[in-house]
C-alpha cells in the first residue's frame, strides 16, 4: 500500500473518466484530489500542493497544456510531477507536451497497472527532487551562516588595523576584504623617537584559516615580541621566517613589504618577501615614480632564505603608497587577469596625492573593470611626507 500522506490531483472533465481513476489511485492508499475543470484543478492544486498531477490534454475552456504551463510559472508548484493523460500519440504532440514542462504522458484509454506503474515512477522522481531541494535549502542556510561569520570576522580583522595619522607623516588607508575574506593585513607606528615602521603583509588563501595568522602577525611587530630590533627590516623579516613556518600553519605562507623611515636622516630602509612593491612619487607629482622593493622569498617558505634591504632619500612632500596584490589583480573588462605593469602604468600621481586619492584610485580601477568589488583583499596604504 502506498503512503496514504501522499497527495495526487487528477484534472479530467470526463467525470466517469476520473472516478474510475480516482478509484485505482485510492485503493493503493494515495490520498485523491478530483477537479473537473482546468480552472477547478489550478486552484486545488494551488490550495493543496499535491506531489504528482494527472492532467487530461483536452478540456474546455483551459485544456492540459494550458493547465502544465501556468502550474511550472508558479514557484511553488513547479517541482511536482504532472503527467499529460490523452489519446494523442504522434510524436510532434508529445513535443509539444515536454515544451510546456509536462514530466511524463499516459495514452488514454489508461491501463490500470500502467498507471500504477507511471504514478510509483513519477512519485519517486518527485521525493527525489525534494530530497534535492531540501539539501539546496541546506547548503543555502550554511551559505548565509558562512557569509554572516565572515562578515563578522573582517568586522574585527578592520579594528585590529591602525587608525589615520596626522603629523609631520600623515598616513592614511583603505581596506576592503573579499567575500571570502583574506589574509591582507598593515600597521604603523613610531618605533621610537627617529624611526617610524610600515608593513603590509598578505597570508596566502582565505577564510578565518588566513586573516587570523594576519592578526597574529600583526600584534606580534605591534607588541615588539621580536627579539630583533624593528628599526632593520631584513632582521624582521629573517626573524620572521624563522618563526613561521609554513608546515606548522597547515601550508600557509605570507608575503610581506616593511618598511623602516629615519625622520632625521630622511632614509627609507626597505625589505620586501614576495610582496609587490611600494611606489615613490616626488613631492612634485610629475616626476617619474620609483618602485621599492627587493628580491626575497615569501616568509615561511624556505628556512634559509635571505633578505637584503635598500634605502633611499624621501625628499619632503613625497607620498608612498604600498598596496597587496589584490588592486591589480582583477579580472578586466577583455577577459585577461590584470597585472602590476597594467596597473602602474594607469596610476595617477597627481591623483594619488591629493585628499580621497585612494578611493578616487580604487574607484578607478573598478571603473576600468566593471567589477563592483574585488575578488581578493585590498589594502592600499598612503604615506606623505610633510
Amino acid at each position: 500500500m502506498a503512503d496514504s500522506s501522499i497527495r495526487i490531483l487528477l484534472i479530467d472533465d470526463d467525470r466517469i473518466q476520473a472516478r474510475l481513476l480516482s478509484l485505482r489511485l485510492e485503493r493503493q492508499g494515495y490520498d485523491v484530489l478530483v477537479a473537473h475543470s482546468g480552472v477547478e484543478g489550478l486552484a486545488l492544486a494551488r490550495a493543496n500542493q499535491p506531489a504528482l498531477i494527472l492532467c487530461d490534454w483536452m478540456m474546455e475552456p483551459l485544456d492540459g497544456l494550458e493547465v502544465c504551463r501556468r502550474l511550472k510559472d508558479d514557484p511553488e508548484l513547479a517541482a511536482t510531477y504532472f503527467v499529460l493523460l490523452t489519446s494523442r500519440s504522434a510524436l510532434e504532440d508529445r513535443v509539444e507536451g515536454l515544451d510546456v514542462g509536462a514530466d511524463d504522458f499516459l495514452t488514454k484509454p489508461v491501463e490500470a497497472d500502467e498507471l500504477l506503474a507511471r504514478v510509483r515512477s513519477g512519485l519517486r522522481l518527485h521525493q527525489a527532487n525534494q530530497r534535492l531541494a531540501d539539501l539546496a535549502r541546506d547548503l543555502q542556510r550554511q551559505q548565509d551562516l558562512l557569509q554572516a561569520e565572515l562578515a563578522e570576522a573582517a568586522t574585527y580583522v578592520t579594528s585590529q588595523l591602525p587608525p589615520p595619522l596626522e603629523g609631520p607623516l600623515r598616513v592614511d588607508a583603505r581596506f576592503c576584504p573579499s567575500l571570502q575574506l583574506g589574509g591582507d593585513g598593515y600597521d604603523y607606528f613610531w618605533i621610537d623617537d627617529d624611526h617610524f615602521l610600515i608593513h603590509m603583509l598578505d597570508v596566502s588563501g582565505h577564510g578565518l584559516a588566513a586573516a587570523l595568522p594576519s592578526i597574529s602577525i600583526l600584534n606580534l611587530l605591534r607588541s615588539r615580541g621580536l627579539a630583533e630590533s624593528l628599526t632593520q627590516p631584513e632582521r624582521v623579516l629573517e626573524a620572521l621566517n624563522r618563526d613561521f613556518r609554513m608546515e606548522q600553519h597547515h601550508g600557509r605562507y605570507f608575503t610581506i613589504w616593511c618598511g623602516v623611515y629615519e625622520r632625521q636622516s630622511r632614509q627609507l630602509h626597505y625589505c620586501s618577501a614576495g610582496h609587490p612593491p611600494a611606489v615613490l612619487i616626488p613631492s612634485d607629482g610629475d616626476g617619474p615614480m620609483a618602485t621599492l622593493g627587493t628580491r626575497g622569498m615569501a616568509i615561511g617558505l624556505f628556512e634559509d632564505a635571505v633578505y637584503q634591504s635598500q634605502s633611499c632619500r624621501i625628499e619632503p612632500g613625497a607620498t608612498l603608497l604600498v598596496m597587496s596584490d589584490g588592486i591589480y589583480e582583477v579580472p578586466e573588462a577583455n577577459g585577461t587577469m590584470g597585472n602590476l605593469e597594467d596597473f602602474l602604468a594607469q596610476l595617477s600621481p597627481g591623483e594619488l596625492r591629493q585628499d580621497g586619492g585612494l578611493a578616487q584610485l580604487m574607484d578607478s580601477v573598478r571603473a576600468r573593470t566593471g567589477a563592483e568589488g574585488f575578488t581578493d583583499d585590498v589594502a592600499l596604504l598612503r604615506v606623505r611626507f610633510s
